[in-house]
C-alpha cells in the first residue's frame, strides 16, 4: 500500500483529547474511506504535513507502523509534496505509539555516506565496498540516526561498516536519488572523507569485502554512474581545491 493515494475521514482532529488512553493528539488521525483490512476492518491512518485540525484529507501513503502483539497496523499519510523517513514519523507518533513495540516501513529513506581516500606512496587511493546483500562495489554509507547531522551520520557508517576514522573535507556533497525495487525512494548525501589508517576492521554482518583502489581502478570497479559520476566529482574537488 506504500505510495497508493486515498482518502482520510478524521474522526479525531489535531488537538482534540483521547479520553481513554489520556493523550491529546498532535496530528489528525481517522479512518480510510473504502479501504478494510483483511478482518473487513476499518483502515486506521495519522496524517502528517498538516499543521491544523481538517475533516478530511487526500494524501499518499507514506509509512506502515506495524504494532507488535497483534495489535495491527496503522497507516501514515502525508501531502505528495512532502517527504517523512522513519525518524520522522517515529518523533510524530510517539505521543500516542511510544517510541518501542512497533515497526515502521517507510515509503522514503535517507542515508549518508562517503567517498573515503588516503594518499600511499604519494598516490590516491579510494575505498569501496561490497555489501553483502548485493553484489555491487560501492561507497561505505548507511541510515541517519536520530539527532544525527548527515556528516555525523556518514563519519559513523564507515566507522561501524570498516573501523575506519575518517575526516570530512569541506565543501562537497554529492546527492544520490533512485528506488529500491520500484518502490521505495531512497536518497543518499555522499561526502568526501580523508583516513590516514588503512587496515579494516569489517562490520561482517552487512560487508562482505572492500579495499583500497586507484582513481582508475575504482572507476572500472563501480556498478552505478551515479557512484561513477561521485567520483569524478571527489577528482575535480582536487583539482579545483589543490587537494
Amino acid at each position: 500500500m506504500l505510495g497508493k493515494f486515498v482518502k482520510v475521514r478524521v474522526t479525531s482532529p489535531m488537538h482534540s483529547y483521547n479520553s481513554r488512553f489520556g493523550f491529546k493528539y498532535k496530528l489528525n488521525y481517522g479512518i480510510v474511506e473504502n479501504f478494510k483490512g483483511k478482518k473487513s476492518t476499518a483502515q486506521s491512518a495519522y496524517i502528517m504535513g498538516i499543521d491544523h485540525p481538517v475533516r478530511n484529507f487526500d494524501g499518499r501513503v507514506i509509512a506502515i507502523i506495524r504494532r507488535q502483539a497483534g495489535k495491527g497496523v496503522v497507516w501514515v499519510v502525508a501531502p505528495k509534496s512532502t517527504r517523512f523517513i522513519v525518524n520522522d514519523i517515529r518523533k510524530a507518533v510517539e505521543f500516542a505509539e511510544g517510541r518501542n513495540n512497533y515497526s515502521i516501513d517507510c515509503l522514503y529513506e535517507s542515508s549518508c555516506g562517503a567517498v573515503v581516500y588516503r594518499v600511499e606512496e604519494g598516490r590516491r587511493k579510494f575505498l569501496l565496498i561490497r555489501n553483502r546483500r548485493s553484489a555491487h562495489w560501492g561507497f561505505p554509507k548507511g541510515h541517519i540516526e536520530p539527532g544525527e547531522t548527515n556528516e555525523q551520520t556518514a563519519i559513523r557508517e564507515v566507522l561501524e561498516e570498516t573501523g575506519l576514522h575518517v575526516k570530512i573535507l569541506p565543501g562537497f556533497v554529492q546527492k544520490s536519488d533512485y528506488t529500491i525495487q520500484g518502490k521505495i525512494e531512497k536518497s543518499v548525501h555522499i561526502f568526501l572523507a580523508k583516513t590516514t589508517e588503512s587496515k579494516f576492521t569489517l562490520q561482517e554482518e552487512e560487508i562482505e569485502e572492500c579495499g583500497w583502489f586507484t582513481y582508475e581502478k575504482a572507476l572500472n570497479t563501480l556498478n552505478y554512474e551515479n557512484d561513477k559520476n561521485i567520483l569524478n566529482e571527489a577528482m575535480n574537488y582536487f583539482i579545483v581545491n589543490r587537494v
